[in-house]
């Protein structure tokens, strides 16, 4: 049986940004992006569903933990429109989410201990140094801090 959506279960966009902490101006920046769809009465004007204000605090989380408004956006895509997403759908996405943040914990935690190896030698082996980048060597393996990303340097 589908439920019946009632014009209260709709809210507008200042609704929104009240409820949600977020200025009208990022929740239309969100809608461009696919964040979020919401519909139009018909006035044109906006109206979001309460489903919306957990997408969007999802969002901000998402965000806060240096995730791209593209990979939030991949991960969104998997949750079904037009209905509040059940906590199925939601476990579904913490899966792959939760995956992604381990894989960010465990580069993150081999860049500190790269950055307290770095920062406590002095430099005393330019060869084996994770920042000296003698005639710019690692560009050959992309773009970034490659040596402290893993790549290894050509040591002679």
């Amino acid at each position: 049986m589908k439920k019946v959506i009632r014009a209260t279960d709709f809210l507008s966009i200042g609704e929104l940004a009240d409820r949600t902490g977020l200025s009208v101006s990022a929740i239309r920046f969100y809608e461009e992006k696919g964040l979020v769809h919401p519909a139009r009465n018909s006035g044109g004007q906006r109206r979001f569903l309460r489903a919306d204000i957990r997408r969007l605090s999802f969002v901000l989380v998402a965000q806060e933990f240096g995730f791209s408004i593209a990979e939030i956006a991949a991960q969104l895509s998997r949750l079904p429109e037009g209905r509040a997403p059940t906590k199925a759908d939601w476990t579904r996405i913490g899966r792959d989410f939760r995956k992604h943040l381990d894989e960010r914990i465990e580069r993150m935690t081999a860049l500190r201990n790269k950055l307290d190896a770095c920062i406590g030698c002095g430099c005393l082996s330019m060869k084996t140094c994770q920042l000296y980048n003698a005639g710019d060597a690692a560009s050959r393996h992309g773009r970034g801090p490659r040596y402290l990303l893993g790549d290894r340097p050509d040591v002679e």
